[in-house]
């Protein structure tokens, strides 16, 4: 379970971006956290394939 507390104005965001995509807030918010540890975990993957290889 995750629990968030955000501000009037930044619900009435993320109910319009999530609406767009016909989302519910929770939803929207989750796909959205999913995504960017995937981004941080392909980044980390990069670095850390750089760094075996030798490439700066």
């Amino acid at each position: 379970m995750l629990s968030l507390r955000i501000d009037g104005e930044l619900l009435d965001r993320l109910r319009d971006q999530a609406a767009k995509r016909g989302m519910s807030v929770q939803d929207y918010v989750i796909r959205t956290l999913i995504r960017d540890d995937f981004d941080q975990r392909f980044q980390t993957a990069v670095e850390e394939t750089e760094k075996f290889y030798g490439v700066t």
